[in-house]
C-alpha cells in the first residue's frame, strides 16, 4: 500500500465521523477485556489518525489545547485493540488495554469511581497508587 493510498483511507475513515463544531468527538476508553468504562475524553482528527497509526490512546486536550499521549507522564499508556463508532458517528469508543490498571489521574483504575445513593455520589472504588506517586511535579 502507497502512502498516497494510506492517506486516503485516513481522510475516508475521518470523513465519516460527525465532528462536533469545534471539531471534536467524544471518545470513551473501556477495558477490551472486562468492558469496564475507564474514562471520556475528546478527540480531533489528528488525535484520531495518531490513535488507529500508532495504536495507543491519543486525545485532545482542551484546557491545554495539545495533543495529549494518554500515559505520558504517568506511564499508564492505553493499547487500542480496537475502535468502534456508534450509530449516530458521533461517539468512539477505543476498546484498550490499560497499561499499569490505572485509568484516572485520582489514581483509580476508572474515572467513574462515584455512583449515586439516595441523590449523594458515594466513592465506590478505591485509590490504588497515590498520584503524587504517579505524576512529576
Amino acid at each position: 500500500m502507497t502512502e498516497s493510498t494510506t492517506t486516503d483511507m485516513t481522510r475516508q475513515f475521518l470523513e465519516q465521523v460527525r465532528w462536533t463544531s469545534d471539531g471534536l468527538v467524544p471518545a470513551i476508553a473501556q477495558d477490551a477485556e472486562t468492558n469496564d468504562i475507564l474514562m471520556f475524553a475528546w478527540m480531533n482528527r489528528e488525535s484520531l489518525a495518531l490513535t488507529v497509526q500508532e495504536q495507543r490512546a491519543i486525545y485532545w486536550s482542551r484546557s491545554r489545547q495539545k495533543l495529549w499521549r494518554k500515559g505520558e507522564e504517568s506511564g499508564h499508556v492505553q493499547s487500542i485493540k480496537e475502535i468502534r463508532i456508534d450509530c449516530d458517528e458521533d461517539v468512539i469508543i477505543l476498546k484498550v488495554e490499560q497499561i499499569g490498571g490505572i485509568a484516572c489521574h485520582t489514581g483509580r483504575r476508572s474515572c467513574f469511581y462515584r455512583r449515586l445513593e439516595n441523590n449523594v455520589w458515594q466513592t465506590v472504588e478505591k485509590v490504588i497508587k497515590d498520584p503524587s506517586d504517579i505524576y512529576s511535579k
